[in-house]
């Protein structure tokens, strides 16, 4: 089952991290083949804090998301959630977690283009069972700028109002940690520009802790910290990013052995 109370001796921190990871190791493929995507990866990040993960292609950094969210399950380590330890339960145990304590947004939004604005909104809370508060989907969707878009349905949307469900939906279910995917990924400079500081905002407005993996130096200015991954480990962190530091950095990844954070 999904552990929560007294910490290992081994992991002496506090509960009130928003995510805590403790040497999380994952390898896919076998003997010759085998590669390994994160390699000890070590780390907590507070309650309502926006840090974003970025690294060269193979570095790691989706597996990271994956293993943190609890969508993979890390070959060994252990990944806590707002308290909880996702590693060792079963799959429907841990579905119901997620459902009720994470959040998510993909770069492809990942809505049904059969259900309205209103209605993939609200999915994940009648996928968990719980009660849906329509002034309260109302207010989300309005603050996000999509008041007079309930009845539409995505294809009658833009790529930026689609995340921006995408969004809503994540902030509808009140998740401790919001995991996103490169949510900008597909969308124009401004529309991009939008969702990040929509992303930003629940953080500073609705006390979320936000993940985002991005390629992207400017998304990532747009996060408190930044943790940067290569060959599956921890290779550094900048705080209070600007995205000519982050380029730079990025650009230097690899002159520097890994260096834990």
């Amino acid at each position: 089952m999904l552990r929560t109370g007294p910490r290992r001796q081994q992991d002496p921190e506090p509960a009130a991290e928003a995510l805590r990871l403790v040497k999380v190791t994952k390898t896919y493929g076998s003997a010759d083949s085998a590669v390994t995507a994160l390699d000890g990866v070590t780390l907590g990040l507070g309650h309502g804090t926006f840090t974003a993960v970025m690294g060269p292609s193979g570095s790691g950094k989706s597996t990271l998301l994956q293993c943190a969210a609890g969508l993979d399950r890390p070959d060994s380590g252990i990944v806590r959630v707002d308290g909880t330890e996702l590693t060792g339960g079963g799959e429907a145990e841990l579905t119901k977690f997620r459902r009720g304590r994470i959040g998510f947004v993909f770069q492809q939004y990942n809505l049904l283009e059969t259900l309205t604005v209103a209605q993939n909104t609200v999915l994940p809370l009648k996928l968990a069972g719980r009660r849906v508060e329509r002034r309260r989907v109302r207010e989300v969707l309005t603050s996000l700028g999509l008041g007079d878009r309930l009845g539409h349905r995505p294809g009658q949307l833009s790529g930026g109002q689609r995340q921006r469900v995408a969004i809503a939906r994540a902030l509808v279910a009140e998740p401790r940690v919001i995991f996103a995917d490169e949510p900008t990924g597909a969308l124009d400079s401004r529309s991009a520009r939008d969702v990040l500081g929509l992303l930003r905002q629940s953080v500073r407005v609705h006390g979320r802790t936000v993940v985002m993996v991005t390629h992207d130096p400017v998304a990532a200015s747009y996060a408190d910290t930044v943790l940067f991954l290569a060959d599956g480990r921890l290779a550094g962190r900048l705080d209070a990013p600007t995205a000519d530091a982050v380029a730079e950095r990025l650009a230097h990844l690899g002159d520097d052995l890994p260096a834990g954070v």
